[in-house]
């Protein structure tokens, strides 16, 4: 895992080959999940199919939002890890960050995308007011899967468990461990993802309330 990490995700690596390959791993952790997320919802299909213009909008919205929503919370947190390989930061400094990188920059892009939409495209009636009130709620349902919001943040987090696995492995190594089973790395890293839905769920509450 460390291997594969360091050959695709290393400080060592162009820019450019860094960005294509957070953008080719965005890619194949949004798609599994859009799918998962469109199968989940009946008749999402047949209205995307039967209904005329709805198709467009609905994938602009994922190509002008979601993707990029997603890209730039990898981008961040693979730097954090590509870091802590380097021996820049430590891989518990790292670890720690990670969970509030990820969905600090997951709500703030989120709120960013909400009210350009508003002043630039007239969502929400054209007011970034009424734009930032709906994004407590929102957040709150993408914790629970319940909209397109919870798909971008879901494919956040199909890389954030590996990722997170690859830390532990570094922490343990450093610290004399030579063969770390599986279970050793699964578990915090689970511990975390859970801590990042939990914190997502808090912040969309403690929002709804104050906006």
């Amino acid at each position: 895992m460390l291997d594969w990490f360091d050959r695709h995700f290393s400080t060592r690596l162009p820019a450019g080959r860094f960005f294509r390959n957070t953008l080719l791993l965005s890619i194949a952790g949004l798609l599994p999940v859009l799918g998962l997320y469109i199968a989940h919802e009946p008749g999402f299909v047949a209205h995307l199919v039967a209904t005329e213009g709805a198709l467009w909008p609905f994938l602009r919205q994922i190509l002008t939002n979601g993707l990029p929503v997603v890209v730039a919370v990898n981008w961040v947190t693979l730097v954090l890890f590509a870091r802590a390989r380097a021996g820049t930061i430590r891989p518990g400094a790292a670890l720690a960050l990670d969970p509030v990188a990820r969905i600090g920059l997951f709500v703030v892009l989120n709120g960013t995308v909400f009210v350009g939409s508003a002043v630039i495209l007239g969502a929400f009636g054209g007011d970034p007011g009424q734009a930032l009130g709906a994004l407590g709620p929102t957040l709150s349902r993408a914790a629970a899967f319940g909209n397109l919001a919870g798909v971008y943040l879901y494919a956040t987090l199909v890389g954030a468990l590996p990722l997170h696995m690859a830390l532990v492995a570094i922490m343990l190594t450093r610290l004399g461990y030579r063969r770390v089973p599986m279970a050793m790395l699964a578990l915090p890293a689970c511990v975390f993802v859970a801590v990042q839905f939990m914190l997502l769920t808090w912040l969309g509450r403690a929002l709804s309330n104050l906006i």
